[in-house]
């Protein structure tokens, strides 16, 4: 009923659907009168030939004649009735076959219809809205973000100026709402001053316009946008952005952040308060050959071992996980915990490390400028030679042609960095490489999430991508940096202990069983206990930092919400 009468007000809302509906109405008295009439001159034409017959009769016969039926159970029997047979049957055909459904059709049910999708994509949001999303485009980075935003029930909504984009959206699952993106009325029933943040990922003249569109409606309301170009920034600042995203620039520094040396030292990929998140291979040191059981590392050193890499798959292990020559542990602890690990495990390295990055473009150029600040040596193999001019360390070639490859290194290479934007192109580069290399580190750039798998089948150790890496940004903007992407489709994310969980303890609570998930520290006030014992119960007002896959978290927020 509640959709019934929203159709029915949007609907009635329209002046021309009102005057549509008054035109049926007209029509429909026509027909009526019509009928009447019929009905009449049928009586005075059958009393003239003799016959005699019931009014209700008379209004079945016209009926009956006006439809085409005809079962001819009643007839005239003079020229006069039946030339009137033939007026009605004409008339019925006009009428009945033609006029009312073309009217019906054309003034009621395409407006019904128009009516009915405008309920569906709205043209303003409800006014009891508050702390939402409001996103502007339906990309990738945008996609991903609303999933996070569906995880952790926040509402959003996607504002669009084409209606029929909207219905697409909208039969897709998404929340949408029609209105243009250089209106500030559109914003103003979109109650973007009451939006906990608006989000611009358009190119970056559209970025720019939706940024003044939106502080003409509020000066307060949060902006984040993207900038393909790193002139944009300024401008995007200056239009009201509170922070402008190069996503290019980030997903190259992140995928030059996971090169690490072949000395078995831990590696920093991220921190969540106090506790820091790392990566350390396996390889040449004493860890190869030993289950997490036997080396007792929570005991020993106070550092705990959130998972393992083999290869691009990613497990929680167990104590009777073994390490193996290609293990790269997932480590979380504080810098003393890493400094008793690397003290511990860390050999000379075999040779310096030495980094080839197949692709110069925005994405190749940040990680190399991240490995330069490292000291970490490296050569680009890039197509366009206008990238390469003046640059030493650029090969100009194709990356598919085996002599380019080995005049920029690839077999002395520890580390190849695959960053093309076509998704076909890394599967057959990070393909190609593994085929080349076999022990060599391969971290491939992926556009499409449902590459991700095939780019791991292919061979590539850690796929990152620009959806993941911009929706994990923007909506730590939301949450205090909630989620921290190590790969994608592996996320260290915190959240506030659900109420039935309160109390338990970790063994209790079968956590790591019933979701996948391993809980790496509880901050509690100001204290933070990392690696906690099973024992240790879980108190109220504690924030929970976890590791686990896509799968693993959504079945955490499905046991537990958000």
């Amino acid at each position: 009923m509640k959709t019934l009468s929203t159709l029915l007000a949007t609907y009635l809302r329209s002046g021309r659907m009102r005057g549509n509906l008054r035109m049926l109405i007209r029509l429909l008295v026509l027909l009526v009168a019509i009928i009447l009439v019929y009905s009449v001159l049928f009586h005075v034409i059958m009393a003239r030939e003799g016959q005699s017959h019931s009014w209700l009769t008379g209004f079945y016969w016209t009926m009956v004649s006006m439809s085409t039926l005809g079962f001819g159970d009643i007839t005239f029997q003079s020229d006069l009735g039946r030339m009137f047979s033939v007026l009605v049957l004409m008339t019925g055909t006009v009428f009945l076959l033609i006029l009312l459904p073309f009217t019906f059709i054309q003034f009621f049910y395409a407006p019904w219809l128009e009516a009915r999708d405008a309920a569906r994509a709205p043209r303003a949001l409800p006014a009891d809205i508050s702390g939402h999303v409001l996103l502007t485009a339906t990309g990738p980075v945008d996609i991903a973000l609303i999933q996070r935003l569906k995880q952790f029930r926040t509402r959003y909504a996607v504002l669009v100026p084409d209606l029929t984009e909207g219905l697409k959206i909208h039969d897709e699952g998404i929340e949408v709402m029609v209105g243009d993106l250089d209106d500030p009325e559109a914003y103003r029933r979109a109650r973007t001053d009451h939006a906990a943040l608006v989000v611009a990922t358009r190119e970056d003249t559209t970025n720019t316009n939706i940024a003044v569109t939106v502080r003409e409606v509020s000066t307060s309301v949060p902006i984040v946008a993207t900038a393909a170009a790193k002139a944009s920034v300024d401008i995007l600042e200056l239009a009201g952005c509170q922070r402008v995203l190069q996503l290019g620039e980030l997903l190259g520094q992140f995928m030059g952040r996971r090169v690490f040396a072949g000395d078995g030292r831990s590696h920093v990929i991220g921190q969540v308060d106090e506790l820091l998140i790392a990566e350390a291979s396996a390889a040449n040191t004493t860890l190869v050959g030993r289950t997490l059981r036997d080396l007792h590392l929570p005991d020993r050193l106070g550092i705990t071992v959130g998972g393992i890499w083999e290869r691009g798959r990613f497990t929680l292990g167990g104590p009777d996980t073994v390490i193996t020559g290609r293990s790269l542990l997932l480590l979380a602890g504080t810098r003393e915990h890493l400094d008793a690990y690397d003290s511990a495990f860390s050999v000379a390295a075999d040779a310096p490390t030495f980094v080839l990055i197949l692709g110069g473009g925005r994405v190749g150029q940040a990680a190399a400028r991240t490995l330069d600040e490292r000291g970490v040596d490296y050569r680009i193999v890039e197509k366009a030679a206008a990238r390469g001019k003046g640059n030493s360390r650029v090969v100009v070639g194709d990356a598919a042609d085996l002599e380019i490859l080995k005049s920029a290194g690839i077999e002395h290479a520890s580390c190849a960095i695959v960053t093309t934007h076509e998704d076909d192109v890394n599967v057959y580069l990070t393909l190609y490489c593994r085929r080349l290399r076999p022990e060599m580190l391969i971290l491939s750039r992926a556009t499409l999430e449902r590459n991700t798998t095939t780019l791991h089948r292919a061979g590539a150790d850690f796929v990152l991508s620009y959806a993941s890496m911009g929706a994990n940004a923007i909506f730590n903007m939301l949450r205090d940096r909630s989620v921290m992407l190590l790969a994608e489709g592996l996320d260290v994310f915190t959240v506030q202990i659900p109420v039935n969980l309160i109390g338990r303890t970790l063994s209790e609570s079968g956590l790591r069983r019933n979701t996948g998930c391993n809980l790496l520290a509880v901050r509690h006030g100001e204290d933070t206990v990392i690696n906690p014992e099973p024992g240790a119960r879980l108190p109220a007002g504690a924030r929970l930092t976890l590791i686990g896959d896509r799968a693993a978290e959504q079945r955490f927020f499905a046991r537990y919400g958000a």
